[in-house]
């Protein structure tokens, strides 16, 4: 057999794609370390300064960044819990379970996926208005709960993970449907899960229009406490992208969380087939 093993050449392109994707990320860290006098001198330095705590004290003094960032939490956290568990729920549905219009269905569901997002949201701040939920959390998790992207992915996923065999023997064994989804497909959809919840924190956590039109000034997310920072005559940008690295370590966790499931499922769909 040929040697396929990647060669010298593969490693340093891999390495040099890795370098250009996080230097952005580095770059961003460099600025927030040193004052607002960095871009303007030539070569800008490439190393940590010594002002990254004073500027992290700065970003938390300048708005309230520990609420936005526990608002921020705890919206991206159930929205990705309600999004993973209900799309699961009705990806099984529709994937397995025989009942009447549900193609008819499904393509409704798809279809309201190329309606843009600003077209609701008029209608969307009425609802909220008329049930007294404006300036509260609950208008920013509620119309993000499920979303039809998530029911599209579960439902392609779920088609080819679950045999039809293994739900019709468990039936024969005695599992009602409820059953079946908790002991059977909720841990066959594990990576697609993880690859969905981590896109669905993702969204959430980097959403600013819904909650910058919902939400007060004194209860933001961290989206909208960023373009707080981002405001003024003479624009900050140490202190902006202070606030912009804060935001981006929790994206980092998540991914260093769920990496394991994705990569996981990678290669059991390379061992199938």
């Amino acid at each position: 057999m040929a040697d396929r093993r990647p060669g010298k050449l593969t490693y340093l392109a891999l390495a040099g794609l890795a370098l250009f994707s996080g230097f952005p990320l580095y770059w961003s860290l460099v600025v927030a370390s040193h004052d607002n006098g960095i871009l303007g001198q030539v070569p800008p330095p490439l190393g940590i300064g010594p002002n990254l705590f004073a500027n992290l004290e700065r970003a938390f003094g300048t708005v309230d960044f520990a609420k936005a960032l526990t608002n921020s939490f705890v919206v991206s956290i159930a929205i990705t819990i309600s999004v993973v568990l209900f799309s699961t729920l009705a990806g099984f549905s529709f994937a397995k379970l025989n009942f009447k219009g549900r193609n008819a269905m499904l393509v409704m569901l798809i279809a309201t996926m190329m309606v843009p997002t600003q077209l609701g949201i008029i209608p969307l701040y009425m609802l909220m208005a008329k049930i007294e939920w404006t300036g509260t959390m609950y208008a920013v998790v509620a119309p993000g709960l499920v979303t039809a992207f998530g029911v599209f992915f579960m439902t392609q996923f779920l088609r080819e993970a679950v045999p039809s065999e293994l739900i019709e023997a468990a039936r024969v064994d005695g599992c009602h449907t409820l059953r079946i989804f908790w002991h059977v497909v909720l841990p066959a959809s594990k990576p697609a899960a993880a690859v969905l919840g981590m896109l669905t924190f993702m969204t959430a956590w980097n959403d600013f229009f819904w909650p910058l039109v919902v939400l007060t000034p004194e209860d933001p997310t961290v989206q909208t406490a960023l373009s707080t920072l981002a405001s003024g005559y003479i624009q900050d940008y140490s202190l902006s992208l202070t606030g912009t690295a804060i935001a981006t370590v929790p994206l980092l966790v998540v991914f260093a969380l769920l990496g394991k499931y994705i990569i996981g499922g990678i290669m059991q769909g390379a061992v199938k087939s």
